[in-house]
């Protein structure tokens, strides 16, 4: 009886066996996990160093013609934002919208004019910012077209839905994103781009005032990659201690 009592004790392993094992095993997953986002970090940091280098070429590249309806088919953000670009048209007066903004200058709006090109198509020209005491002075600009001009400027890619935890609003006229679309909509524009232009600087004693595009995008994935490979060293020794000194206690067991 005592035999067979202690091959049973043996041959069934104990709950606090599986239990450690379990906790082990969940250990592993984790460091894998954790150099698995380290990784991933990695790859996101070298594609942000070549978007940066793409930007950088691009907005201090010569200046282009603002691409037409026969691009538009394509276009893409990766391949067309922050080029250098120029239109030739004639601005629509009275189609102004204002969208909520915070700058260098403080809080105002974008003032977003539509402008229709010699080739015939309609691109929202953001040309520049005017502060919250200026804003009806651009929302009542008396209508119809403008005499030609011409805009330099970087192409933007649109920004649709609205702000943060702020949705555009067409019908009260309450816009935070520079959404082409639902403005083109609301103003009952034609033939629109589906870009947007950023209008360059245009003197310090003229609104709007152009030239306050922000071009920086923040790279910390490298340290977002050494904090997900120290959390797995960690992880990784604090799973080792303990099957490192058990090993130490039955060595001297023995």
């Amino acid at each position: 009886m005592i035999g067979r009592a202690d091959i049973g004790s043996h041959a069934a392993p104990s709950k606090g066996s599986t239990s450690r094992l379990f906790l082990v095993l969940l250990g592993l997953l984790g460091v894998l996990v954790f150099v698995g986002l380290g990784i991933w970090q990695l790859e996101r940091r070298i594609w942000k160093l070549d978007l940066i280098a793409r930007v950088d070429q691009r907005i201090h590249a010569p200046v282009v013609d603002a691409p037409g309806s026969q691009s538009w088919s394509g276009f893409s953000a990766p391949e067309y934002e922050y080029r250098h670009v120029r239109l030739t048209g004639r601005f629509q007066a009275g189609a102004n919208t204002l969208v909520q903004a915070v700058t260098e200058l403080g809080g105002g709006y974008w003032v977003l004019t539509p402008m229709r090109s010699d080739s015939g198509f309609t691109v929202l020209v953001n040309r520049g910012f005017v502060p919250q005491e200026r804003k009806a002075e651009f929302e009542r600009e008396n209508g119809g077209f403008t005499a030609p001009s011409t805009v330099d400027g970087l192409l933007r890619i649109s920004e649709p839905g609205g702000g943060f935890l702020r949705s555009n609003d067409p019908a009260a006229n309450r816009w935070y994103s520079r959404d082409v679309d639902a403005i083109a909509r609301a103003r009952g524009l034609t033939d629109v781009a589906p870009y947007f232009i950023d209008a360059e600087a245009s003197g310090a004693d003229s609104w709007p005032r152009g030239g306050l595009t922000v071009v920086n995008f923040r790279n910390s994935h490298l340290v977002y990659a050494l904090t997900w490979f120290a959390l797995a060293v960690m992880l990784a020794i604090a799973l080792g201690g303990p099957i490192l000194a058990g090993r130490r206690q039955q060595g001297a067991a023995r």
